[in-house]
């Protein structure tokens, strides 16, 4: 693999910095694209918070995908980077009142609502401009899913969207509103989901409530299912490309959508996930006692999901073909978690060895921060080193 990484060039720049193989990200969609394209009536609204770097935005709005917002400062990034204002969604349990206001006067597609008050204040926002706003309901459906517990959000003892049980009552209550509109219904029960099993029980319980609606004569337009699919963090090389075929297949064969009824997927790690690497110089190589550290200038104030998540993620030493020997890979941040990997073998480094922390086009970049006074990494294309 390392030779599709322009090492030459990388040495040229700061460290660490981002890399997307934009080659990846548009062969990536292309695949999306076609499984999509298979259905008249499947959407792809793609998950911002994933990745909202410029360039890779731009990328998958030429590729023609809606975009899935969860704050006011996406939605703007969105619609900078060109997506249509009629493509995007705007989720989250917390939308404050600017938020509202941007994604009214752009005329979004939907609100995906997690509450009555919210569903209130949206009727009296629009209300005060004349508008009428399409919301969908986020309902919780208590679906469990076999990822970390952090990012579980289906399941009734989560912050997320509404009860089952009330989901009659709101559908009722944005009835007697002046100013929304019931549009669907909305679901997302985790993410890094690799079972497709999981995806079975979301569909069995939507088709449950889409049953009980129809008793009482309640029309469901929408329906939209969320993300959650997974990227194999183990084998970046093997599978960059996630099995789309068998996700969509999924749906296809257990959701019981009506005639009419579209259906809305909110994909973001699966996207962009392995397209991106975190680029790393190595700093020292410290002898402990019972194991030797290879320091390098990344941290997890550029990629914390191993800190958080106690996620995987591998690396490849780009500039080494030496024997490999056992590292724990750290960063330089004063923290004890500050570690992206312990007794992994690498081609033995040395000082100034450019490491690649793989898979990390999702939730890297986009959840960097300025801990210990560091600079923000900078996020860069394959274009950028042509």
């Amino acid at each position: 693999m390392k030779g599709s990484f322009p090492i030459e060039k990388f040495q040229t720049v700061r460290t660490p910095f981002y890399y997307y193989d934009t080659n990846l990200l548009r062969k990536t969609l292309e695949v999306l694209r076609t499984e999509i394209d298979r259905h008249s009536n499947y959407h792809l609204h793609y998950a911002v918070k994933a990745n909202a770097n410029p360039k890779v935005l731009r990328i998958i709005r030429e590729a023609g995908f809606g975009a899935d917002c969860v704050s006011g400062g996406e939605i703007k990034a969105c619609l900078d980077a060109g997506f249509p204002a009629e493509k995007i969604v705007f989720a989250g349990v917390g939308k404050s009142d600017w938020e509202i206001d941007l994604a009214l006067d752009a005329n979004i597609f939907c609100f995906n609502v997690e509450s009555i008050p919210e569903l209130e204040v949206i009727n009296q926002l629009a209300g005060a401009k004349g508008k009428i706003a399409h919301v969908s309901f986020r309902i919780n459906p208590d679906v469990g899913a076999h990822t970390h517990a952090n990012i579980t959000t289906g399941l009734a003892e989560n912050k997320f969207g509404i009860a089952m049980a009330d989901m009659e009552k709101v559908i009722e209550i944005a009835a007697s509103l002046t100013n929304v509109r019931f549009a669907g219904l909305h679901f997302h029960i985790g993410s890094q989901i690799l079972e497709m099993g999981d995806f079975v029980a979301l569909c069995n319980r939507i088709n449950e409530l889409q049953a009980q609606l129809e008793k009482h004569h309640i029309k469901v337009d929408n329906i939209n299912v969320g993300g959650g699919l997974g990227i194999d963090y183990q084998h970046p090389n093997e599978v960059s490309i996630p099995n789309f075929c068998d996700y969509f297949r999924t749906y296809r064969k257990h959701l019981n959508l009506r005639p009419e009824q579209q259906l809305h997927f909110e994909l973001g790690r699966a996207v962009v996930g392995q397209c991106g690497s975190l680029i790393t110089r190595v700093l020292y190589v410290k002898q402990a006692t019972y194991k030797q550290f290879a320091i390098v200038d990344a941290g997890m104030t550029d990629l914390i999901r191993p800190a958080l998540y106690q996620a995987f993620h591998a690396i490849e030493n780009l500039t080494s073909e030496e024997k490999k020997e056992t590292y724990d890979v750290v960063g330089p941040i004063c923290e004890s978690s500050d570690v992206f990997v312990k007794a992994y073998d690498l081609n033995r480094c040395r000082r100034g060895d450019l490491l690649a922390i793989r898979s990390a086009g999702a939730y890297g970049e986009i959840m960097a921060s300025g801990y210990n006074c560091r600079e923000l990494p900078k996020g860069y294309t394959t274009e950028d080193f042509a």
